[in-house]
């Protein structure tokens, strides 16, 4: 039976994808419910999977922009599996590169691609560690002439390459953010050095347990939720004359991704402690570096945090993810001579930035709204922003 693969839909509201990558090449075997193919809408990457075990055929090439419920490709259901070849006998060299690649999450034409391109497979699996390598990945490690083949050039030194949808998605909702709200960003300082201290403390029994160290995002995540206890208005959005107030907080975290940059949501952090979040938003991640978030993963908080202090970053202006009033934006931490009752002592600072959208929010709850989170920050035991036995009973 010749089964037809079509576009699933990734969600409400889209009529077209990308299609991303495939996994197979074209008069594979495939097995049931093996990965086939990944396409990317302006929200995520999603897999489709073979219906049933049989011989593929491939109609459309990766890059393509299909309509979701196109056919995309055909299975041939009636296909055996093929057999090994039961003739004279032949003697089969296997090279260094084919071995190595065996152990990986690679697809089978990238496998294919990197032996006939003599790809160095260990510099490929350190460059996407803990993801499935496709030919989109084994590209980037072709020749110059190989990766001028896939764009467009005008003349010498000028490459075009198409926008994926997200990049596209993801311009649009910046430029009309500029153009429908009044933006602005109020900045301040925090002293980092009791949440320097709370890691130092757990950071190797959280490392030892989950796999990773502490990050900050999680603190900030907890005293957000708690200043808006007392700045409600900052959790909330303007839908049309009315203003619309959550008694809940959900988060997006911004983290960047082989698409680009994408905003997974964490829910009820009010009721989450610091570890609880920790986890959460290292799972968060580990997803988006796979291209596997699901669409109810990108759906829209109440809130934004955005941390560019990963890249180095010492200040910036966030810009709002709306329908959001607000975000909040963390940078870099420094060294820096700071003067505390009258002595000069080196403390670890970080910019904080808060951008909000001023038709909904004035400067007495925006002001009042970050100092009650520096304070959160710099007495994270005092304030309430977490307990030791938070830690201590996550841990145990």
């Amino acid at each position: 039976m010749i089964l037809e693969i079509k576009v699933p839909s990734p969600g409400e509201s889209i009529t077209q994808v990308q299609i991303a990558s495939w996994l197979v090449g074209d008069g594979d075997f495939v097995e049931k419910n093996t990965e086939i193919a990944e396409i990317e809408s302006d929200k995520a990457t999603l897999a489709i999977s073979a219906p049933e075990s049989g011989v593929i055929s491939i109609t459309n090439k990766e890059g393509d922009t299909v309509a979701v419920g196109q056919v995309i490709a055909t299975l041939n259901s009636d296909s055996e599996r093929p057999l090994g070849v039961e003739t004279a006998p032949k003697v089969q060299t296997i090279t260094p590169i084919e071995t190595a690649a065996k152990s990986l999450p690679i697809s089978p034409l990238a496998k294919k691609i990197i032996t006939e391109n003599q790809v160095d497979v260990a510099a490929l699996s350190d460059t996407f560690q803990g993801t499935r390598i496709s030919t989109k990945e084994v590209v980037s490690f072709l020749s110059k002439k190989d990766e001028k083949q896939a764009v467009k050039q005008d003349r010498e030194g000028v490459t075009r390459i198409k926008m994926s949808p997200l990049r596209q998605k993801l311009a649009e909702r910046l430029v009309a953010v500029k153009l429908n709200t009044a933006m602005l960003t109020t900045f301040n300082e925090v002293n980092m050095k009791e949440i320097l201290n709370l890691k130092a403390k757990y950071n190797e029994a959280f490392k030892s347990k989950y796999g990773y160290s502490l990050s900050f995002v999680s603190f900030f995540a907890k005293a957000a939720a708690i200043a808006m206890s007392e700045f409600p208005v900052v959790n909330a959005m303007i839908e049309g004359d009315e203003i619309v107030y959550h008694e809940f907080v959900d988060i997006n975290i911004a983290v960047s991704s082989p698409k680009g940059l994408i905003t997974p949501l964490i829910r009820d952090v009010h009721t989450k402690s610091v570890p609880e979040l920790e986890l959460t938003i290292k799972e968060m991640g580990a997803k988006a570096a796979k291209n596997r978030i699901a669409l109810d993963d990108l759906a829209l908080g109440t809130f934004t945090i955005t941390n560019g202090g990963v890249f180095g970053s010492m200040m910036s202006t966030p810009i709002i993810n709306p329908p959001q009033s607000a975000i909040l934006g963390m940078h870099n931490i420094l060294q820096r001579p700071m003067a505390v009752n009258g002595l000069v002592e080196i403390l670890p600072m970080m910019y904080i930035a808060l951008s909000y959208d001023h038709r909904l929010i004035d400067g007495r709850e925006s002001v009042g709204f970050i100092v009650r989170l520096i304070k959160l920050l710099e007495q994270p035991i005092e304030s309430g922003l977490t307990t030791y036995a938070d830690f201590d009973t996550f841990l145990s």
